[in-house]
């Protein structure tokens, strides 16, 4: 999106500089399972200001009485968690990168999720990308001045707390075998949190426990990387506590906040930064332009479950119609230039909301494609697509 950095970029990569990266990056730690792209994204300072503004007008919604009130009905029943926090202190927000009618950059909100997302992994991309390809000095991934050092110890306070870090762990299901491990194992390194399965969880009372190096740890503090949707189908896996009840631990993010922050407040966001959307229940009549709109469930993670060329009959089949909303879907710029045809762009910005304090944005995420979406399954075979991560100029 920067010309002159990107000419530059074009002209000095090669697939063995690409396949050196790759090596570097997967000895890192063990083998990445998801495609990382052959290029970093170089924002313009114009682009970063928009995308501030846009998280501003977010934000200000997410801080307002009329949220609290709207987002009491968020999460399903049975499923509320006792202890909710004040806030979510884990936010990320996605972004697909457009152009108004004069050719403007202006991102679009594709969802928003209070849930954790790669903020170890992008850290570790950041690493590998400098030292394989020339990144220039004054451009960066991270926001607020933040330096690595000084990123990993605001995600230490975050996620840590006052607590002994072997007092915390990473919640997941089956960690090792999640295509996003790599965060996990990263975050253990550099944090020393360890990843837990969720079915090695042990329960006395209120209290639960893990087992690290033959000792029997009391767990105070969990980063929380359960998705709902995959423990539910999980029918296989097998725990001793249930995350409804009342427990003697503080999550990270606090799990009520995967249901109120996410696809179903959509319908809620007023701003040119929101394209619009509706309940399905809400729905009076189907539009006779679907070719226009997206169908997506309210709680699923990564795209599952998202109909991208909607038909009548798609909507007329859905029994549970709270549970989706139907947006106006979104015409991505390809704006990257490559090897062969232009790639688009989905940026996510990450944030830290510590109780207390004000949301503050650290770092970013993108995922790059040249399919109608953003999804493996739409750019299978293509270059220049997958993980991602942008800079920007620092000042």
């Amino acid at each position: 999106m920067i010309k002159s950095l990107r000419e530059k970029y074009i002209k000095e990569f090669t697939q063995e500089k690409y396949e050196a990266f790759l090596k570097d990056i997967n000895s890192a730690y063990k083998p990445i399972e998801f495609k990382i792209s052959e290029t970093p994204v170089f924002i313009p300072a114009e682009l970063r200001d928009e995308l501030s503004n846009a998280c501003i007008d977010i934000l200000n919604f997410l801080k307002s009485d009329k949220f609290k009130e709207l987002s009491k009905n968020a999460i399903p029943p049975g499923l509320e968690v006792p202890n909710e926090s004040a806030n979510t202190e884990l936010l990320a927000i996605d972004f697909a990168v457009t152009k108004d009618s004069d050719g403007n950059y202006l991102p679009q909100l594709i969802e928003l999720q209070g849930f954790a997302s790669l903020y170890c992994y992008q850290e570790l991309l950041d690493m590998k990308m400098r030292a394989h390809f020339d990144i220039p000095e004054n451009y960066t991934h991270r926001f607020r001045g933040l330096t690595h050092e000084t990123y990993l110890e605001k995600l230490k306070k975050t996620l840590i707390g006052d607590e002994n870090p072997e007092n915390v762990i990473l919640l997941e299901i089956e960690p090792d075998k999640q295509k996003t491990a790599i965060d996990f194992w990263a975050t253990d390194d550099w944090l020393g949190i360890t990843p837990v399965h969720i079915g090695d969880i042990e329960k006395e009372g209120k209290k639960l426990f893990y087992h690290k190096d033959g000792k029997k740890i009391q767990i105070k503090r969990i980063y929380n990387r359960v998705i709902y949707d995959e423990l539910k189908n999980r029918s296989d896996i097998k725990y001793n506590f249930k995350i409804s009840e009342d427990l003697d631990v503080k999550w990270v993010a606090h799990p009520n906040w995967f249901f109120k922050i996410s696809k179903y407040i959509l319908p809620f966001i007023k701003s040119k930064y929101a394209p619009e959307s509706i309940f399905l229940s809400d729905l009076k009549e189907i539009p006779a332009d679907l070719e226009n709109y997206v169908l997506k469930p309210l709680f699923s993670f990564a795209g599952v479950g998202v109909i991208f060329d909607v038909k009548k009959e798609d909507i007329e089949n859905v029994k549970d119609r709270g549970n989706f909303v139907l947006q106006k879907k979104i015409t991505y710029a390809p704006v990257v230039e490559t090897l062969d045809e232009p790639a688009k762009v989905e940026i996510r910005i990450l944030f830290l909301w510590n109780e207390g304090e004000e949301p503050v944005p650290v770092i970013n995420l993108v995922r790059m494609g040249k399919g109608k979406m953003m999804g493996v399954d739409f750019n299978k075979g293509k270059t220049w697509v997958g993980s991602s991560i942008g800079y920007f100029p620092k000042n």
